[in-house]
């Protein structure tokens, strides 16, 4: 269990569960036992400045769920601090497979950090059908509307103090900044940027999803390979 924490720090008893083959309910006796818990990080939640009514939307995913890949991608912001330098990520997550489709990272926090995001999750994959924010100002300003429009996207935003409606990207980050960690540990701001790189490569690849039990970019595999293997049947 410590082995698997060490590389995982944020891992509770089900993931150490799937990770190490155990019953999930010996593995909560075992750590409760030796007092094996995993870390957990507690912070103020950065607030964004709010936007003008005419530019909200409503909330799609209230009455829509995920049916396959590409056809909802939450998104979200954070912030990291490095000494006297703030650093802010964006990421775009499949709501299917949970995987992170594209993601960006700049030293200033405005709309080329959500667009930059979205553009990287479209370089690599189909424009999502739906995609989902809270309302904050680089999601709700015209350069987005604009670009969506053109992708023929259609937005959805959670209502004004109810970051619930958008947990998929809550939690993401919350599990994200722990096994991050100290971000001043970093000698310099380039090491910090190639650890954010790691990481988000590591939860696509690597790390268990406890919702999936298994890394996103595995379940995306056996969901197409499921698919490919039934068109086959078909014809």
């Amino acid at each position: 269990m410590e082995e698997v924490l060490r590389v995982h720090p944020s891992y509770g008893h089900r993931r150490l569960a799937i990770a190490l083959g155990m019953n999930k309910k010996r593995t909560k006796r075992a750590m409760k036992l030796f007092g094996i818990q995993p870390y957990r990080r507690r912070g103020k939640k950065w607030r964004k400045p709010p936007c003008r009514p005419e530019n909200i939307v409503g909330n799609l995913l209230m009455g829509t769920v995920p049916l396959h890949p590409n056809h909802i991608w939450a998104t979200d912001c954070t912030h990291v601090d490095w000494k006297n330098k703030r650093l802010f990520i964006a990421t775009m997550m499949d709501l299917h497979t949970r995987t992170v489709t594209g993601f960006s990272v700049l030293t200033n926090h405005s709309v080329h950090l959500a667009i930059n995001s979205l553009f990287s999750g479209i370089h690599k994959h189909p424009a999502p059908e739906i995609l989902h924010s809270d309302r904050g100002s680089e999601y709700t300003g015209k350069d987005m509307r604009i670009i969506l429009e053109l992708l023929g996207t259609k937005q959805s935003m959670s209502r004004a103090g109810c970051p619930w409606e958008n947990g998929y990207q809550e939690s993401f980050y919350s599990q994200f900044k722990v096994d991050l960690g100290n971000p001043s540990r970093f000698s310099s701001l380039g090491e910090l940027v190639y650890e954010i790189y790691r990481l988000i490569h590591s939860y696509n690849t690597d790390r268990i999803h406890t919702a999936l039990r298994m890394p996103p970019e595995a379940f995306a595999l056996r969901y197409q390979t499921s698919q490919f293997l039934a068109s086959c049947n078909v014809s």
